[in-house]
């Protein structure tokens, strides 16, 4: 499954775990330098720490412009699932409020139009399930190889619609998901018929010019909520950011223990071992920043730092069912050992 940790903070283990390649790499590179100016005295290698200092300084300041980029589209991510959440309660008390019996037109009885109230209920929790697997289906610049596993394939095949049409089922009819299947973007559609039925409740009658127009306008709020988390999830952080980042943070972590050779030396060799340590711990420390905000530029992505859709998704399913006292009200998504999915 898919989470999002949600208690108070990451277990230090836990976190160095994530994040401990850069910090063996740079135990060995460390003591491959302090043992060539040990063993061998290539002293040559020794550079001054008061220029390696000012690229260091350069990188935290570069690495934390990408860390705020990145954690701007994370918090977008979140405020527009936010909007979706609001925006559909608002959306399910207008369908049961609004659509009404007509005194002269008899064409759709109360069970009916129950029923009509119903669908269009449903469909949303459709169109809420649909889009979160198109979010979560992978792009070439994601963390591909850290999805968490069990949700649903990753790619458009025939497995995820397989799954994708077991989690529709009941939700809207056979002949409806059989119809989905050759469009290209399955959360679009049933938005699309959503307006088609209140224009046929707006003929019959059961809808009036402005309520019809205010269920419009709460359309069109899911699909601008729509596009702004399709825009996320398909215009990628920049690479040239991301990559510059990357490269200049490894640069950086080559000079290190160079240089802080030369702060522990002093004219003897009894410190020098020190450096091994001290520069595996500095050069973990970049690269765990720079780690951070590259799994942050993602927020659909698949990994356990994405916004938890699902369980979102879940409230708001409960929230809308209840509404009209449907039989069946599923259980709220359980958080698992602090991940939320």
């Amino acid at each position: 499954m898919i989470y999002m940790y949600i208690k108070k903070k990451y277990g230090f283990w836990m976190t160095f775990n994530w994040s401990k390649t850069p910090f063996l790499y740079g135990l060995l590179y460390a003591a491959i330098i302090v043992a060539l100016c040990y063993f061998l005295d290539w002293n040559w290698l020794v550079i001054p720490w008061q220029p390696v200092g000012v690229i260091g300084i350069a990188v935290a300041f570069y690495l934390g412009f990408k860390n705020n980029s990145s954690y701007d589209r994370v918090w977008e991510a979140r405020k527009i699932w936010g909007s979706i959440v609001n925006n559909s309660r608002a959306f399910a008390s207008m369908v049961l409020t609004y659509i009404q019996q007509n005194e002269t037109n008899h064409s759709n009885s109360e069970t009916s139009l129950t029923e009509i109230k119903k669908r269009l209920i449903y469909r949303h929790i459709a169109w809420l399930t649909a889009l979160r697997y198109q979010l979560r289906t992978a792009r070439d610049w994601e963390h591909t190889e850290d999805r968490v596993k069990g949700l649903y394939n990753p790619n458009i095949c025939e497995a995820y619609f397989d799954q994708l049409n077991s989690e529709l089922d009941g939700l809207v009819s056979a002949n409806e998901i059989k119809e989905l299947e050759s469009k290209t973007n399955l959360a679009t559609q049933l938005l699309h018929q959503q307006s088609r039925d209140l224009e046929i409740l707006y003929k019959n009658q059961n809808l009036d010019l402005f309520h019809q127009i205010e269920l419009q306008n709460m359309l069109t709020a899911f699909f601008v909520d729509q596009g702004k988390s399709e825009r996320i999830k398909n215009f990628p952080f920049p690479r040239q950011y991301a990559s510059v980042a990357y490269w200049i943070t490894l640069l950086f972590a080559l000079f290190i223990p160079v240089a802080l050779l030369d702060s522990f030396m002093n004219g003897t060799n009894n410190l020098m071992w020190l450096v091994v340590p001290f520069s595996a711990l500095i050069t973990w420390i970049f690269f765990l920043m720079e780690k951070i905000g590259d799994y942050s530029e993602n927020p659909f992505e698949g990994t356990y730092n994405d916004v938890p859709i699902t369980s979102i998704s879940r409230g708001i399913e409960i929230d809308l069912r209840e509404m009209f006292n449907d039989s069946f009200v599923p259980k709220p998504v359980q958080a698992q050992n602090g991940f939320m999915m």
